[in-house]
């Protein structure tokens, strides 16, 4: 069955109806396949920062400390062993290692569908008929976005912190800079749409074109 959403203006007034694609909007959802499209892109965003030295790579000791023989004391070759204060680490992490995950596309198009049609079944997709911000000012965008929350919002007390993920179909300056400041709220383009940023935010907003792009897309 078909799920119908309503569309609304800038001032959140109702301007018509829309008909989600039950393939997009009316997915079954499986949270173990979610999870893993969730791990997938988490790994490969994942950046490989920490880094120990082994001991070729610590600087300095390559005279040998002491004679081989007739010292009294243990055999050395390096200051720089890993048993030595300031030598190498050994079993450290290193920048080698490789944290990205594959899954198929197949897999990766479905998760996002199901995390969408949550959105859906839960109330928290809200359409615009339009998104156009007409000047470079986060108090209109603010502002807009308080008049949405107003006319949809189930809390009626505004208790829940603001936590709004905004899609446009199309690169917007205007938009970009007025949202930006705003917390709680992310704006992407339609072509950045992933499904980490779908599960961060509570609240999903986007235009009317970009649900009809989304489902020649997905479906």
């Amino acid at each position: 069955m078909s799920t119908t959403i309503k569309i609304y203006n800038q001032k959140a007034e109702t301007v018509g109806d829309l008909k989600l694609s039950d393939k997009v909007f009316g997915v079954e959802t499986n949270e173990a396949l979610v999870h893993q499209a969730m791990v997938a892109q988490m790994g490969n965003e994942r950046q490989v920062l920490a880094h120990t030295k082994d001991r070729s790579e610590v600087r300095g000791g390559g005279k040998k400390p002491w004679a081989q023989k007739g010292t009294g004391r243990a055999r050395a070759g390096s200051s720089r062993s890993p048993i030595w204060k300031g030598g190498g680490v050994t079993f450290g992490p290193r920048s080698e290692r490789n944290f990205k995950k594959d899954i198929n596309k197949k897999m990766k198009r479905k998760a996002l569908c199901m995390v969408l049609s949550d959105k859906a079944k839960e109330s928290a997709l809200m359409v615009l008929d339009k998104f156009e911000i007409k000047e470079f000012k986060t108090k209109t965008a603010d502002l807009m976005l308080e008049k949405l929350e107003k006319k949809i919002s189930k809390d009626k007390n505004n208790k829940a912190k603001r936590s709004i993920l905004a899609i446009n179909d199309k690169k917007d300056e205007k938009a970009k800079y007025s949202f930006r400041n705003i917390v709680g709220v992310k704006l992407i383009n339609l072509d950045n749409i992933n499904i980490l940023d779908l599960l961060k935010y509570r609240d999903l907003l986007i235009s009317k074109d970009c649900v009809k792009k989304i489902e020649e897309a997905y479906k």
